[in-house]
């Protein structure tokens, strides 16, 4: 866990039958996710393939910064242990500790972001979830007319395009706007939306919102785009 956790954000727990799975997902989601609380808990007490009471409870006590912890799981038995650990803490501390059914790796990385971007426990559960269904939103194409309000396009120029850590870090601006935005079609706070467009470098990125206020959230957001991100 980094010192640099924030207390009043959501913690994860991450539970998987391996132990270097668990802990390279913290590593991946610490990359989008820095003061978010992020607990390991894959393999046994012994390091061997399975999974741990004593590893989960504690992972647990280590997440839990006061927002409440959400735990993935990777397969079905997991999920067992981590509810034999929840069931073991007391009333007050159960409502505060939910086990997502999600993919592990895509509702991880998509509950950092969230608890990373100040979501309260419903919402990081939501965004976890969001890994189920995917958004299927197909990017506009030349003949489909840019809808009403404000839109503005931008090319992408860093070398990788929108992968996770700039993905991330577009989304987490997004989401501190309350007017509505989309990118290509699909839904600018969505962060599993938009690493599914595939944007690479050159791409084309049409910002639009039906907010004629919109303006300097888009304006934002364009500016972000065209910084590179910090990358070569």
């Amino acid at each position: 866990m980094s010192a640099a956790a924030s207390a009043d954000r959501v913690g994860l727990v991450f539970v998987s039958h391996s132990e270097k799975i668990a802990a390279g997902l913290v590593e991946l989601a610490r990359q989008m996710a820095p003061t978010v609380h992020l607990v390991a808990a894959g393999g046994t007490d012994a390091g061997g393939i399975g999974t741990s009471f004593e590893k989960i409870s504690d992972g647990i006590t280590a997440a839990n910064g006061g927002g409440g912890v959400v735990i993935l799981c990777d397969l079905g038995s997991a999920i067992l242990t981590a509810e034999t650990a929840r069931d073991f803490l007391e009333d007050a501390e159960q409502n505060r500790v939910r086990i997502v059914d999600a993919p592990l790796v895509e509702g991880g990385v998509a509950a950092a972001v969230a608890a990373e971007i100040g979501g309260d426990l419903d919402a990081v559960v939501a965004a976890a979830q969001s890994a189920l269904h995917p958004s299927s939103s197909a990017p506009p194409t030349a003949e489909q007319p840019a809808p009403t309000g404000v839109s503005r396009t931008v090319i992408l120029v860093n070398k990788d395009g929108l992968h996770a850590r700039p993905a991330a870090e577009f989304v987490s601006l997004a989401s501190t706007f309350s007017v509505p935005i989309t990118v290509n079609g699909t839904d600018a706070s969505s962060l599993l939306s938009i690493m599914s467009l595939g944007l690479a470098r050159g791409s084309s990125v049409q910002l639009s919102s039906t907010d004629p206020s919109a303006g300097p959230a888009i304006t934002a957001l364009a500016e972000l785009l065209e910084s590179g991100f910090g990358e070569e």
